[in-house]
């Protein structure tokens, strides 16, 4: 250490300890800003720990003014002084977690001015926590006791405005006023909708049926604050414009289409939207989108121009609920009872009644993978007549189960995804006449079984996506629009 170090204070030397991440890191924002591409696993990885680590410094800087409060009174005299180390570690924290902050917005594929805010407050928030801490030293005096509390009180507010912008980033821009009582939000003079500033008009199929259905699932992360990938869905040039791999939207082509490919994925297929824990799509919204882009995904087609569109449901006039005879379900399930009792003591969690007023039942055998086998698929056949729904996904099952499965008459949604099935089990299950929804994702299916899956009467979906089945295969005239891919 050179001399002129050696005179510097422990205080001074930690200060500038500090204070050079925090310089790095605001040329890293002006040079490397956020652009909407993602880039760098490691650095997704580690920016993944920002929401985790931003609640440490937002604690400590919340506990400093209690402490500096609270030791005011001769009673907790003794609390005061601990301040100083309370502030040293919010500083240190901020510093943390701006710095994540900058790894998951540089590399996670995120834009927007939302975002540019947020990320500059959690640089500003860390600077301002070590200016306190320095001001600190110098509480002796009743101008630099003037000083700090000014500059604290700065502090806890650009802390609370950090988080409602990395709140809104989150969980949409109006996730604090969504809900928000009317007589509040006229007290505070907000808009009765702040969803959609001015949507499009009403009188078209894109702005009463297409439009809606984006301000519901994906304006949190395509909106006009916060658009990852580059991509905005708030608006119909934005929509066609696409997003940093292209347009995702291809008019009358709705195989090439990079938006109603990704809907339609699995759930657990890592291109699956909308992600974050959002709420996804219905039938009947993936359904409206199909019909959309096949007619020409114009802004101006008139809203009665597609025939037998689903009709929006969200407006329900009354509510009624079926009547349950509980006496009837207790006396169907004791039959049950001792069959069940056996099967979930083998496979926990993997069976259970569909609800609690009825007697059917519902499997899901994903949990485990390809633990699960034809062997244990075959150990259901006490209770096959009551299974309605059953996924298999990404378990071990082959053509050896056909007979099992088509042996779940009452069947209504069936998942084999990634399965080593092939023809001869889709075309075992032509006695499944409740069956509406059949996905056979990733399996080694073929075009051959698609007049089998004409014949089911109530089939309302076919998921037939990376299958030799092809979005130009001829289809029966009873799976038109009921093929997804």
């Amino acid at each position: 250490m050179t001399p002129a170090l050696r005179r510097w204070s422990q205080r001074t030397r930690f200060a500038l300890l500090v204070l050079t991440p925090i310089l790095l890191l605001s040329i890293l924002v002006i040079a490397f800003p956020p652009d909407g591409t993602q880039r760098a696993q490691w650095a997704q990885f580690i920016g993944r720990f920002h929401p985790i680590a931003v609640h440490l410094p937002i604690a400590f800087i919340l506990l400093v003014p209690v402490l500096e409060l609270a030791g005011r009174n001769s009673r907790f005299a003794y609390l005061r002084p601990s301040a100083d180390f309370v502030l040293g570690l919010a500083t240190v924290g901020a510093v943390i977690a701006a710095s994540l902050g900058w790894c998951l917005a540089r590399s996670g594929g995120y834009s927007g001015p939302l975002l540019t805010q947020h990320m500059w407050s959690g640089v500003w928030l860390a600077t301002l926590c070590l200016l306190c801490w320095v001001l600190r030293e110098r509480l002796t005096s009743r101008h630099g006791e003037f000083l700090y509390s000014i500059a604290l009180s700065i502090t806890v507010g650009l802390m609370t405005w950090t988080g409602y912008r990395g709140g809104q980033l989150s969980q949409g821009e109006d996730h604090l006023t969504e809900f928000m009582p009317a007589g509040l939000r006229k007290l505070l003079m907000l808009s009765v909708d702040t969803k959609i500033a001015s949507p499009p008009s009403a009188d078209t199929f894109y702005g009463a049926r297409i439009h809606p259905i984006f301000a519901e699932h994906c304006f949190t992360c395509h909106g006009p604050e916060k658009h990852k990938s580059n991509l905005r869905l708030d608006s119909y040039p934005s929509l066609m414009r696409g997003g940093k791999h292209g347009a995702v939207i291809r008019a009358g082509n709705v195989p090439s289409s990079e938006l109603f490919r990704r809907i339609t994925l699995p759930a657990t297929d890592d291109d699956y939207m909308p992600k974050e824990n959002k709420q996804p799509l219905s039938a009947d919204e993936v359904k409206l989108i199909q019909l959309w882009i096949t007619a020409g995904a114009s802004a101006t087609l008139p809203l009665q121009a597609i025939k037998d569109a689903p009709v929006p449901t969200t407006a329900v006039a009354e509510v009624t609920f079926e009547n349950i005879d509980f006496a009837a379900v207790a006396k169907e399930r004791v039959g049950l009872a001792p069959a069940i009792a056996q099967l979930q003591k083998r496979f926990p969690n993997l069976l259970d009644y569909e609800s609690r007023g009825s007697a059917d039942l519902t499997l899901n055998a994903s949990l485990l993978g390809e633990k699960f086998e034809d062997t244990d698929l075959a150990s259901l056949a006490p209770v096959a007549d009551h299974i309605v729904i059953a996924d298999f996904s990404r378990t071990a099952i082959t053509d050896h189960s056909a007979e099992a499965i088509a042996a779940m008459r009452r069947l209504r949604s069936l998942r084999l995804v990634h399965t080593k099935i092939t023809d001869a089990t889709v075309h075992s299950l032509t006695g499944l006449d409740q069956l509406e929804s059949l996905n056979i994702f990733g399996t080694r299916t073929t075009p051959a079984v698609l007049p089998i899956v004409a014949s089911l009467p109530k089939l309302r979906h076919l998921y037939a996506g990376e299958t030799t089945i092809r979005a130009d295969s001829p289809l029966p005239a009873a799976l038109k629009g009921k093929v997804l891919f």
